[in-house]
């Protein structure tokens, strides 16, 4: 009987210690546990990780008044999302390096892009869903833009 007491107030101790070790820094700090109306809104809510743009080359095209090429690789990493968004005027063509990504222009179906597959959007399109299909596995696009000269390449919606 002693020893089963001694034991679970061992293990009731090593319990107190381990949700002591996995509480947020300023509770340990403080000693202080922040209840649900004091925890900041976007330590509630999640956002999906979003993608990692990198231009490679921008050139204006020498026959081309006015136009400007750009080539980007596109990293989605695992479960991310692009903000929806647009290419102002640009002609945009799009190929998968690897991984699987879905993918949808207004007014258009959902659609699933595997490695080795692409897609061209016109110019004015309205990318309302990008998103890496995997959990585990990142996706990687190039993508290349003939757009107006000193025009941004990709402008988010805003938020709400």
């Amino acid at each position: 009987m002693i020893r089963r007491r001694f034991t679970g107030g061992f293990l009731a101790a090593g319990m107190v210690a381990a949700a002591a070790a996995c509480a947020p820094i300023t509770e340990r700090a403080t000693g202080k546990v922040q209840v649900a109306a004091e925890v900041p809104v976007a330590a509630t809510v999640s956002q999906p990780p979003s993608e990692t743009l990198s231009p490679l080359l921008e050139q204006a095209l020498p026959n081309v008044k006015g136009k400007t090429f750009t080539s980007a690789i596109v990293d989605f990493p695992p479960g991310s999302r692009a903000v929806p968004h647009r290419h102002g005027e640009a002609f945009v063509y799009a190929y998968v390096l690897e991984g699987t990504l879905r993918s949808q222009i207004s007014g258009e179906p959902v659609r699933t892009f595997h490695q080795g597959e692409d897609w061209v959007e016109p110019p004015g399109a309205h990318h309302v869903l990008t998103e890496n299909t995997s959990r585990t596995k990142s996706a990687k696009l190039l993508v290349v833009f003939i757009s107006n000269t000193g025009d941004k390449i990709k402008v988010d919606d805003p938020p709400g």
